[in-house]
């Protein structure tokens, strides 16, 4: 069968951009590397959609949750993931959990019966020099093809140990024990008024309890596969510099030379009130909701960064849009390289999708998938695009990849509310249905209008 768009990796993303694209009538060569005598290291089967790591799709709660509103978003648009999920579902509470095995062949078959779809199993090793495309290889892409990618984008890496650091809602930090400053007031023309960084002071006790807290953490432990991966060096793990000696970080990520406290009225301090240490957290996205803590790229496990940030000042009550965490990833520098419709900027006929893109989960990747999908559907048609508004879960999802953060510590991301332009003069208690409200409506709207790619 000849084929209208190739899609090459057969994971969440690519599946389901085939399956968009296929139910608006393009014919799809669909390569999937599994299958052809080649496997990942993390990889059990040769299935379409395979779940590698979890079986959960977390929260499926779309009135304040927004990983739930993004599977409301897929519903909506006939999503293959969540039918699928749906055929493999297991009890578990108000989460999406499913049958990996099911949820895998359930995929494959509905794609493999698609009079619009050709299943082959290939290894592609270069990224294809003309023609529509779609990549969706995911965090294990295969190393010839990733180095065709490096050669396309012009960058100089894609995988490394991701060590990654947690990032803060804005509106849980305690701003009556924390400042705005920038180090030794140096500001740009860019910089806010009072300075770019929000302070977190430490005394001498508070830091050395901290500290301690770094080595004794409970930490995650490589996999086998991750073992050859070497770290970023931008992003060493905080406790492993914490193991270099107790003073480190003091000349390090929590120096505090040139802020001056003002919550410290003591006259102690012969250079001015400088904290002992200081944690400070820098803005992430545009919105200024999301805030990350610089320096802080971590392998503790999730439960011990929780218990362990909130002893700093003025995190006590902090809620994390992600923790830090430390694994082998693959993604490209989507804000630099690509353009709003997800396309290569160096190659406009190269899309990509999934967590290749910088969005992190499993439904992230598969909605970033339907929206590459849609997007190239919409072009194989000669129609304009029209993207989804930024106060959907997939607007937000997407200006995050494309735009909004910051290319030059551009990380992963899951989907949360720290993405979606801020509510004003709405309460904290009701904060989050009114985003999901607000969302429903704009993406139901949006969906209304939408002429570009019928189904």
């Amino acid at each position: 069968m000849t084929h209208d768009i190739h899609i090459i990796g057969g994971g969440l993303a690519g599946s389901e951009a085939a399956w968009q694209l296929a139910q608006r009538g393009f014919k799809v060569r669909l390569s999937e590397m599994r299958g052809s005598g080649e496997m990942t290291p993390a990889h059990q089967t040769d299935g379409l959609a395979e779940l590698v790591c979890s079986n959960s799709f977390r929260s499926d709660d779309d009135t304040k949750n927004a990983v739930g509103l993004l599977h409301h978003e897929m519903r909506r648009l006939d999503s293959i993931v969540m039918r699928a999920g749906e055929v493999a579902r297991v009890p578990a509470g108000s989460a999406m959990a499913v049958d990996r095995d099911v949820f895998s062949a359930e995929v494959q078959r509905t794609l493999e019966e698609h009079p619009n779809v050709t299943v082959v199993r290939e290894r592609v090793d270069a990224l294809p020099a003309e023609g529509p495309t779609i990549v969706a290889t995911g965090p294990l892409t295969a190393q010839t093809l990733a180095e065709s990618i490096v050669g396309a984008t012009g960058q100089d890496r894609l995988a490394f140990f991701d060590a990654i650091a947690p990032i803060v809602h804005r509106d849980s930090i305690d701003m009556s024990k924390c400042w705005i400053q920038s180090r030794w007031n140096k500001r740009t023309a860019a910089s806010n008024e009072d300075g770019d960084y929000i302070n977190c002071p430490m005394t001498k006790e508070q830091y050395l309890a901290f500290h301690q807290g770094l080595i004794d953490g409970d930490k995650t432990e490589f996999k086998e596969w991750e073992a050859d991966t070497p770290y970023f060096d931008g992003c060493m793990p905080i406790e492993v510099m914490a193991a270099r000696g107790v003073e480190t970080l003091r000349y390090g990520p929590m120096k505090g030379v040139g802020l001056d406290n003002p919550y410290d009225t003591s006259e102690e301090h012969p250079q001015g009130r400088w904290p002992y240490a200081v944690v400070q957290l820098r803005q992430d996205n545009k919105l200024g909701t999301l805030w990350n803590m610089v320096g802080f790229q971590t392998k503790l496990k999730y439960g011990a960064q929780i218990e362990l940030f909130r002893t700093i000042p003025g995190l006590e009550s902090a809620e994390f849009a992600r923790l830090g965490g430390l694994h082998r990833n693959t993604f490209i520098n989507s804000p630099l390289v690509l353009d709003r419709q997800l396309r290569l900027k160096g190659g406009a006929h190269i899309r990509f999708a999934g967590q290749i893109t910088g969005c992190e989960g499993y439904v992230e990747s598969s909605a970033v998938g339907l929206m590459a999908g849609l997007m190239a559907a919409a072009e194989l048609a000669g129609h304009e695009w029209s993207a989804p508004p930024r106060t959907s879960a997939f607007g937000a999802l997407l200006s995050h990849i494309t735009g909004d953060a910051e290319a030059a510590t551009f990380q992963p991301m899951n989907v949360n509310f720290g993405l979606f332009p801020p509510l004003h003069d709405v309460g904290k208690k009701v904060r989050k249905e009114a985003y999901t409200n607000r969302a429903k409506e704009d993406f139901g709207q949006w969906l209304g209008a939408m002429e570009a790619v019928p189904a």
